[in-house]
């Protein structure tokens, strides 16, 4: 069953870093302002956290073969029986519920530099008239 795990990370490692790479292109748009662009990456950032967490919250009750896994999976590695589609479930539903925290963490961590550079007025306006 550590396949599941293992197909779980990189079916949702794979969503979440191009969710990351909208997220990363927003923020060089705003590059022109770092605090800014900080505060904008950590809002979509933790919208991003709030969709795995949903996800991992309706994961349990999913039917398996309508989950990207399903497709990776060989058909001897498929889940058959109830005892198997709950794990199957839970497994999903930990993957999510891992990427979330992580994304969590990102959003927090943007959110702390950004006000960092607030607190200490560095901002474009106040460098560009210096």
């Amino acid at each position: 069953m550590e396949t599941i795990r293992q197909i779980a990370v990189f079916c949702v490692g794979r969503a979440v870093m191009f969710g990351a790479l909208a997220i990363g292109i927003v923020m060089l748009a705003f590059s022109f302002d770092p605090a800014w662009a900080l505060r904008a990456g950590a809002v979509m950032t933790l919208v991003m956290a709030a969709i795995l967490v949903f996800k991992a919250q309706t994961a349990k009750h999913k039917m398996p073969s309508r989950t990207e896994v399903w497709i990776y999976l060989d058909d001897g590695m498929k889940p058959k029986n109830d005892h198997a589609v709950r794990y199957f479930g839970k497994v999903l539903s930990k993957v999510y519920g891992r990427f979330a925290q992580v994304s969590l963490l990102v959003a927090c961590a943007m959110f702390v530099v950004s006000q960092t550079f607030f607190a200490f007025g560095l901002t474009v306006y106040d460098v560009a008239m210096r």
